[in-house]
């Protein structure tokens, strides 16, 4: 690979990561945690491609005042041997590729379109220690919880703190392939990264429900409602039944992960 190529494929992987993270849109791809590992990285491949800018012109112009003091310096070049080498190999230049993806068309975070292909629902994990005594859930006529928290709570919390207590969560409305007219609220749940996202899923019923079911997929909604005990099996892989009583519109969240 030829100087020159390294160095532009080393700004532009900077730039790009550099990009993500100022711009908020990593986001959609890893955990908020990571923001100071994309900044650092970023700045370093910038920084090693400045030096070895730098270097290369005055390496250049060392060789040019050499073999001729009055003469202009020199485009940089390799070796005649490797040229042949040279334009057979491409295969570099296929790291352009997600920069470009990331320049030009931002992939979206992961949706229902994920859930669709057959990605399995996040089993909530049994707490342990201190945190499996659940703490009080917040004051107030309908406290808003993640779908987390909320599916968490109904498998493993035996108190009985959410029936018949009103709760509002926040998610994307799935519509399943095997009951188009039911409607889901769903999140995406990563411990790292998109790559290994799994979604958490609970359906909505009642009226209020209803009239969901021509809501567009992705779109954000808030519900508020109380769970119908009983709901969430092993059979039906821990997915808890919410019956709402009011449903809204909501933007998109700059961060549509949970944790």
């Amino acid at each position: 690979m030829r100087r020159e190529t390294q160095n532009l494929l080393l700004v532009l992987l900077g730039g790009a990561l550099l990009k993500i993270a100022l711009t908020g849109t990593y986001l959609r791809y890893v955990k908020p945690a990571l923001f100071p590992w994309l900044i650092g990285t970023g700045a370093v491949m910038v920084l090693l491609a400045a030096v070895a800018i730098v270097r290369d012109i005055r390496a250049a112009r060392a060789r040019a005042r050499a073999d001729d003091p009055f003469a202009a310096p020199p485009e940089p070049h390799e070796p005649a041997e490797h040229a042949a080498h040279e334009h057979r190999d491409r295969s570099p230049w296929m790291l352009l590729l997600p920069v470009f993806a990331i320049f030009l068309v931002a992939p979206p975070a992961l949706g229902a379109d994920s859930i669709g292909r057959g990605q399995q629902t996040a089993a909530p994990e049994r707490p342990t220690g201190a945190s499996a005594l659940f703490d009080e859930l917040p004051p107030g006529p309908a406290p808003e919880l993640s779908v987390s928290e909320f599916i968490t709570r109904v498998v493993w919390d035996g108190s009985g703190a959410l029936e018949q207590r009103a709760v509002r969560l926040r998610g994307f409305v799935v519509h399943p392939a095997d009951g188009p007219a039911r409607t889901q609220l769903a999140r995406m749940r990563i411990s790292c990264c998109a790559a290994d996202a799994s979604p958490v899923l609970i359906d909505l019923a009642g009226p209020a429900a209803n009239a969901l079911a021509t809501t567009p997929q992705d779109s954000w909604i808030e519900v508020t409602g109380t769970l119908r005990a009983g709901s969430a099996t092993e059979a039906n892989g821990q997915v808890p039944t919410f019956d709402i009583t009011g449903a809204r519109g909501i933007p998109a969240p700059d961060d549509p992960y949970e944790y």
